[in-house]
């Protein structure tokens, strides 16, 4: 029972009769929100630039492999072997950024919440100020009509 227990809360904090050994994730409650939001982001951008840098030399290697040239098929088969191991890291690469861009989205989509009320207050306030302006133009127009009828009739009675 030395362990940590672990939670599916992204900053666990210890009750104060609670006697947790200091560790990283004792330290994290300890940050500011913005210190922690900047170490997440760290992490998540050293994760996409492994994933990429193994897309990468995955390719180079696949590539330098095809090259054309008089081979036996004891020199073709190691190549094989070699471009499917390759291919086969590349392709858990490719998942692990499907999987960090779908987190990623899921972080936008339920924890932005004060750009989202911020974007929707704006649109608010543009409808708003449309829609006074259609009313102006409104009375505008209804004012302009009002006075035709009213600027005939004295016309026509003089």
């Amino acid at each position: 029972m030395s362990d940590i227990p672990q939670t599916d809360v992204s900053r666990p904090s210890a009750l104060p009769t609670a006697r947790l050994r200091q560790t990283a994730a004792q330290s994290f409650v300890d940050q500011s929100s913005s210190e922690y939001l900047d170490l997440i982001e760290e992490e998540w951008n050293k994760k996409v630039d492994v994933e990429i840098d193994t897309l990468v030399e995955g390719m180079v290697d696949i590539v330098s492999l095809a090259s054309i040239g008089e081979k036996d098929k004891f020199r073709i088969a190691q190549e094989s072997f070699q471009a499917q191991c390759r291919a086969e890291s590349m392709v858990r690469a490719a998942q692990s950024l499907l999987s960090v861009t779908h987190s990623m989205k899921l972080l936008l989509l339920l924890s932005d919440e004060s750009q989202i009320a911020t974007q929707r207050d704006r649109e608010l306030e543009v409808v708003q100020g449309e829609a006074e302006n259609c009313k102006a133009q409104v009375a505008a127009l209804l004012d302009e009509l009002l006075r035709r009828p009213s600027a005939t009739t004295t016309n026509g009675s003089q």
